[in-house]
């Protein structure tokens, strides 16, 4: 899919990646671009730079989502592309409190759930549709230092995978964007274990994955290395666990900080 002359929304479109991605949309000649973030003065602010349209939304609850959809659809007739790209990170192994648990999983999950519930039909009666779904290499591998990361990210390609194998042959095409660590405010504080690789811009993000849509290609890998990396997992299971046994005493840390993308 071309990105030109398509509506499109962006969750979690502020601010890292979702700034990225509606910046580059936007200069690929996107008809229709719809922001959404929970940040208010960012989130317009942005919209007021690039001439879109922005959306107040809390991607963990349905009723925003469907709201934000009807918005959209609304204004701009139909929708091609949806990038859920909203996520949170929250350190912290099974001892995290079910709090914790709860938000996490209602942004990293239900959001897609709740995107596709609501923008699915419309996108099967027409025959076409696009969903982005930033999933992290942590959905692919895992991530040291967080158990509710790990766990949401992994549903969340799960999910994309899902919705690719149910809907592909109604004209649905999927991608799962699966970085490590991006300028955001997730990693204000440095990319710790994820940072192995080193650190890439937002604007490098959305250039590849501009390049995945066109090819429909489903795995966005930013990282050339986590592909290596998924394919030593699946070759070779116990010595892949035994490499992250060993990053987990390098890089453990204590838990109790919440940062959003």
């Amino acid at each position: 899919m071309q990105i030109k002359g398509k509506n499109i929304i962006v969750t979690g479109g502020a601010s890292g990646i979702g700034k990225g991605l509606v910046k580059r949309f936007k200069q690929e000649g996107a008809a229709n671009i719809l922001i959404a973030d929970i940040n208010a003065e960012e989130l317009d602010a942005l919209a007021a730079e690039v001439g879109t349209s922005a959306c107040f939304c809390d991607v963990s609850n349905e009723e925003d989502i469907k709201n934000m959809i009807a918005m959209a659809e609304r204004q701009f007739g139909h929708i091609d592309l949806y990038c859920g790209n909203a996520g949170i990170f929250v350190e912290g192994g099974v001892e995290t409190s079910n709090a914790a648990w709860e938000k996490v999983w209602g942004v990293n999950v239900m959001s897609h759930i709740y995107a596709a519930r609501h923008a699915l039909p419309k996108m099967i009666e027409r025959g076409e549709g696009y969903f982005l779904i930033t999933a992290s290499a942590a959905g692919l591998l895992s991530q040291i230092g967080s158990a509710s990361y790990s766990v949401s990210k992994h549903a969340a390609l799960s999910l994309a995978e899902w919705l690719l194998i149910t809907h592909g042959e109604q004209g649905i095409a999927v991608s799962a964007l699966c970085p490590q660590a991006v300028e955001s405010k997730m990693t204000e504080q440095g990319g710790g274990v994820a940072g192995l690789d080193g650190m890439l811009t937002a604007d490098v993000v959305a250039e590849e994955v501009v390049q995945a849509i066109a090819e429909e290609r489903f795995l966005v890998l930013p990282h050339p290395e986590v592909e290596q990396y998924f394919q030593k997992k699946a070759n070779d299971y116990p010595r892949w666990i035994r490499g992250m046994q060993r990053l987990q005493q390098q890089f453990s840390l204590p838990g109790g900080f919440e940062k959003s993308r």
